[in-house]
C-alpha cells in the first residue's frame, strides 16, 4: 500500500531509521559490555520487542502487570517491572507472570516487596540518584536489600533529572553508583545486576562505575523531547504523524485533523505541540480534541494538503494509537496493532 491511501492522521514508523537506532544502540551496549534491556513503553508492541531480543537485548522493561502480560508474547525470557508494584489484585497477575518468564520487580521499600517474597519474583533494589520520585535513599540500599535476602538481584536506578551533556551530573551519579556497589560487595552482597540509564543518558551509560545493564526506551523511535536533549538529531527521529489540513479559513492559520487526542500535551523547551516537517517557520500553538492549530506564518497550505508532524513525546503518541505503520520510502511495508497501549493497571 502506498502512504497516501492511508487515512488520516496515521503514524507512521520509517524502518529504515528505527532499524538504525536499533543496532547503534545493540552495538554500542555490546562495544561496552553492557546488557541492553529496552523499555517498552514507547513502542508497546510485543513485535517490535521480539526484534529487539533479536538484535541482542538481553530482557525488556515494562511499567505495569498488564503490560508485562501483553510483552510475554514477544518471547521475552528475562522481563523486568520497572515500577513499586502494590494491589491485591495485582500481585496474582505478577506471580503468574513470574511462572512464564524470569521476572523482576523494582522496589523501594519492604511494604512493596513483601506480598511477593512467596513468589518467584525478584527484587531489583531503587535508589533515587537525584529525580526525587521513588528510590531509597543511598544508605538505605543495603538495609533493605539484607531484608529481601537471596532474591535480590541488585541495583536500579534512573537518572530521568539528567540531560545528554552533562558531564557533572554523569560524574556525580557514577560516583555514588560506584560508592554503593562497593559497599554492598564488602557487606557480602552479591548484585548480579546494576540496572539504570535513560533516552537522553544513553550514550553515556559506559561512564557509570559499576552500572551493567541499561534501559533505553524512546532511542527505538526518538522525538523533539531526544533532540532537546542532546541525546539525537532530527535525522535520528523515525516517527511521525501524518496529518491532513481541514481549514484554512482563518488568515495564515490551518487546521490540522489531528488534536489532543493524537498528539501529547507535553511541550519542549522550543515549544509547541509538534514540528511540521519541512516548514520550521509554521507553528503548532494549539490543540482541541480534534483540531490541531497552526500558524502558518507564510507557509503555503490548502484544504486537502498532508503534512507530517514530528511529535514532542513519541511515548504518549503511541499510547494514543490503535496501531501504527511501518514505512520504507512511500511503501507500508507493516502494521502493527498496539497492543500494550491504554495498559494502567
Amino acid at each position: 500500500m502506498h502512504i497516501s491511501e492511508l487515512d488520516t492522521p496515521a503514524l507512521v514508523i520509517d524502518l529504515d531509521i528505527m532499524d538504525r537506532n536499533l543496532r547503534r544502540m545493540s552495538e554500542y551496549a555490546a562495544n561496552h559490555g553492557l546488557r541492553l534491556r529496552p523499555h517498552t513503553k514507547t513502542h508497546k508492541i510485543p513485535a517490535l520487542g521480539r526484534r529487539q531480543l533479536e538484535l541482542g537485548a538481553a530482557g525488556l522493561t515494562v511499567a505495569k502487570v498488564s503490560e508485562a502480560e501483553v510483552m510475554l508474547a514477544s518471547g521475552v525470557k528475562d522481563l523486568l517491572i520497572a515500577y513499586p508494584l502494590f494491589g491485591q489484585k495485582k500481585w496474582p497477575r505478577v506471580a503468574e507472570v513470574a511462572k512464564k518468564t524470569r521476572l523482576t520487580v523494582s522496589v523501594d521499600s519492604y511494604e512493596v516487596a513483601e506480598p511477593l517474597i512467596p513468589t518467584e519474583v525478584e527484587f531489583l533494589i531503587e535508589m533515587d540518584v537525584g529525580l526525587g520520585r521513588v528510590g531509597v535513599r543511598p544508605e538505605e540500599v543495603i538495609p533493605l536489600a539484607k531484608r529481601l535476602g537471596k532474591q535480590v538481584r541488585g541495583l536500579a536506578f534512573y537518572p530521568g533529572h539528567l540531560k545528554a551533556k552533562d558531564p557533572a551530573g554523569i560524574l556525580q551519579i557514577s560516583k555514588l553508583v560506584g560508592e554503593v556497589t562497593r559497599e554492598a560487595a564488602t557487606a557480602g552482597l552479591e548484585f548480579e545486576l546494576v540496572s539504570g540509564g535513560s533516552t537522553p543518558t544513553m550514550w553515556h551509560s559506559h561512564e557509570i562505575e559499576g552500572m551493567n545493564e541499561m534501559r533505553p526506551g524512546t532511542y527505538i523511535f526518538n522525538d523533539r523531547n531526544t533532540i532537546a536533549s542532546g541525546a539525537c538529531g532530527p535525522e535520528d527521529c523515525a516517527a511521525n504523524i501524518i496529518c491532513t489540513v481541514v481549514s484554512t479559513s482563518v488568515e495564515d492559520q490551518m487546521i490540522l485533523d489531528g488534536g489532543s487526542k493524537t498528539f501529547t500535551s507535553d511541550q519542549t523547551a522550543v515549544g509547541g505541540y509538534g514540528e511540521i516537517v519541512g516548514s520550521p517557520e509554521a507553528s503548532f500553538f494549539k490543540m482541541n480534541e480534534e483540531h490541531g492549530y497552526v500558524k502558518r506564518n507564510g507557509a503555503k497550505f490548502k484544504v486537502g494538503d498532508r503534512v507530517r508532524v514530528l511529535m514532542n513525546h513519541v511515548c504518549v503518541t503511541v499510547n494514543m494509537e490503535e496501531r501504527i505503520y511501518g514505512v520504507r520510502g512511500e511503501e507500508v511495508v507493516e502494521t502493527w496493532e498496539v497492543e500494550g497501549r491504554g495498559k494502567l493497571l
